[in-house]
This record gives structure tokens, C-alpha cells and sequence, in this order.
């Protein structure tokens, strides 16, 4: 899977990445105003294509105001460096579908970057390193998606 994690995103005239479309993960994304600067940095980091592929994956996502938690400069910064944009993005994934009765029973998982995620929970509160989940089992045509408070750093 870590191989298709490295294909590049769909580029159309104009610059922009294609709108994908459907119900896989990286649709659900783009549809949503609150992961507005995810989609962003999916796009900058040409991951849009592996969002939208066979997967199957498990997306801890960061909302806008995760990424507002982050420093503007850094962030900027951030965006303005693929590779490690894309470090870190493959860092919200991990390969395989793992429900959130699944991640309750976790204390890591391992990500797409090959980083181990720390996995907590406390009564009905999961939390992902230093992240909450807010949000869980989006289902997707590939994969399920975990909403997240804070951007996981690795």
C-alpha cells in the first residue's frame, strides 16, 4: 500500500487538483467546508489520487480548526514543502479499515509513514497521540474516517 501512497494527484488546467467524486474518502473530504485545509494539503502533497483509490484506508482527519492549532508560519511552511507535507499527511493513515470499536482496543497503530501512532481511551473518549476524536466511522467506499481535533505531528 505504501507505493500507492506515492502516486501523484490529478493536476487539471489551472493548477488545481480534480474534484473526486463518489463516496471515498478523499470525495467525503472535499465535500466537507470543515476539511477545507486538509483538502489543501491532500492536494499540495498529491495525494488526492490515493484518497480516492481501491484502499482500503483509515484517515485520522484533521478539521479546519485543528489546522488553525498550528502556527500560520508553520503551517505555511508546511504547505510549501511536499515532502514533508507528505510525511506528515501519511501520518493520519492507516492502511487497512479499523473501525472505532476496533481503535478502542489499540494502544498503537502503525501509519503509512511507517510512525506509530499512541492510542488512549478513556470511558468514550479516544484519543489519537495528543488528538481527540470528535468524530467516528465516516464510511467510505475505501476506508472510514476518524475526525480528529488537533493535526497529529510525527
Amino acid at each position: 500500500m505504501l507505493a500507492a501512497l506515492m502516486l501523484p494527484g490529478v493536476v487539471v488546467a489551472g493548477g488545481g487538483s480534480a474534484v473526486p467524486r463518489g463516496n471515498t474518502i478523499a470525495a467525503i473530504v472535499s465535500n466537507d467546508p470543515n476539511f477545507s485545509t486538509l483538502l489543501s494539503a491532500v492536494q499540495a502533497a498529491g495525494l488526492v489520487d490515493t484518497l480516492n483509490s481501491a484502499g482500503p484506508f483509515t484517515v485520522f482527519a484533521p478539521t479546519n480548526a485543528a489546522f488553525a492549532k498550528v502556527p500560520a508560519a508553520d503551517l505555511n511552511a508546511l504547505l510549501n514543502d511536499r515532502e514533508r507535507l507528505r510525511a506528515l499527511l501519511l501520518y493520519h493513515v492507516v492502511p487497512g479499515r479499523v473501525t472505532a470499536a476496533q481503535v478502542t482496543g489499540l494502544s498503537s497503530a502503525k501509519t503509512a509513514n511507517g510512525a506509530n501512532l499512541s492510542i488512549r481511551t478513556s470511558g468514550n473518549m479516544v484519543m489519537i497521540n495528543d488528538a481527540t476524536v470528535t468524530r467516528a466511522d465516516i464510511r467510505a467506499s475505501n476506508g472510514i474516517i476518524h475526525v480528529v481535533d488537533t493535526v497529529l505531528m510525527p
